[in-house]
């Protein structure tokens, strides 16, 4: 099969034939249909979170189940061959302490973060039989993968397949950070800062979640004028005077934001998120930064305030139950994922389309097989 793969950080991806091994036990293939181009894929092209490789990148991903390993039982997970499946990069053990709590997204066990199958192996080799590993656990950015039966999640019927991949990651991500992490309260004020697949993600949930002010801000005018169309109240064309825009934003909010999201992982707008904060307001990091940064904010009135900070990884998804749940909001009407799409590539245009990340260009890239 070909795959995207990645040899060694900072350098360009090439596409490569590869060979697939067949599922072991509680393990099924599938063949991919869409894999999202998301920016935690840049970060490891980049050389920004440092990984041992050789990699089959991508981690944003759905397809169709192919082949089921040994005794993986349609009747008690919903697979068969033939049924659509979203792909989610953080498979859970559901053994661990924080899966038995109903924290899959924190589980201790999961293959995921060593970038191998749960037996710590991978199904993917090259030609010399050496080995390529999937990123996440999944390696999304190939024609077909092997991955736990807890990374397969059966979509709803008539659920598109570019839809069901960017559940996978940034939608489950941005609504999740706002129906789940922070509990977005009907009535309340957002600022969401960064309008990438997650961001636009995070209006589409504070929508859901009946805000009454959401203000959008990033630097494109095109990324305000799509948050707007997904139900923004406002927005704020970020440029080279923070100060002014964070005027702005206190004035559309009547002196801050009940909750202010970051959505990029950049220090200074971290702490713009939290200087944003009035008294009994919360900034919810959802950004992820290059290993090693660190952000600061004054304490005294972070304490007197009584404000807070969350950090929100991946919505705190569990995808079994929000996959669906997300997939039939969007069948409903409710949920206008299609909007995040802007271009459908092949595997040969992931660089092109890295680079459109590192510009701050468009919205979501979706390759298509």
């Amino acid at each position: 099969m070909r795959a995207a793969v990645l040899q060694q950080a900072g350098q360009p991806v090439t596409i490569e034939e590869v060979s697939l091994d067949p599922p072991r036990a509680g393990e099924v293939r599938v063949r991919i249909l869409a894999s999202g181009v998301c920016h935690s894929d840049l970060h490891l092209r980049d050389g920004e979170w440092p990984r041992q490789g050789p990699f089959v990148i991508g981690h944003e991903g759905a397809g169709i189940v192919e082949e089921l390993g040994p005794g993986v039982d349609p009747a008690a997970t919903g697979l068969a061959v033939g049924r659509l499946v979203a792909l989610s990069w953080y498979a859970p053990c559901r053994r661990c302490p924080a899966c038995q709590a109903g924290r899959e997204w924190l589980c201790s066990n999961s293959g995921a973060s060593r970038h191998r199958l749960a037996d710590g192996s991978t199904r993917v080799h090259r030609s010399d039989g050496s080995e390529v590993y999937p990123y996440c656990g999944i390696g999304t950015m190939a024609e077909a993968t092997v991955v736990p039966v807890s990374a397969a999640i059966p979509m709803p019927q008539g659920t598109p397949p570019e839809i069901a991949a960017l559940i996978g990651c940034c939608v489950s991500t941005g609504v999740g950070a706002v129906l789940k992490t922070a509990r977005v309260a009907a009535g309340a004020s957002v600022v969401v800062i960064g309008l990438g697949g997650v961001g636009l993600s995070i209006v589409m949930g504070a929508v859901l979640a009946g805000a009454a002010t959401i203000v959008a801000v990033d630097r494109v005018a095109a990324k305000l004028e799509r948050a707007v169309e997904l139900g923004a109240t406002a927005t704020v064309r970020a440029g080279d005077d923070p100060a002014a825009a964070e005027a702005r934003i206190r004035e559309l909010t009547h002196g801050g934001p009940d909750y202010a999201f970051e959505a990029i992982g950049l220090a200074a707008t971290i702490e713009q998120a939290i200087r944003l904060l009035p008294p009994g307001g919360t900034a919810v990091l959802v950004g992820m930064t290059p290993f090693g940064v660190q952000a600061e904010f004054e304490v005294f009135p972070f304490v007197d305030g009584s404000r807070s900070i969350l950090g929100s990884n991946y919505g705190f998804a569990v995808a079994s139950v929000d996959f669906p749940r997300y997939a039939q909001l969007f069948l409903d009407g409710r949920l206008p994922i299609d909007r995040l799409v802007e271009r459908r590539i092949g595997l040969d245009g992931v660089e092109a389309a890295f680079d459109r990340l590192r510009a701050g260009d468009g919205l979501r890239g979706v390759v298509t097989f």
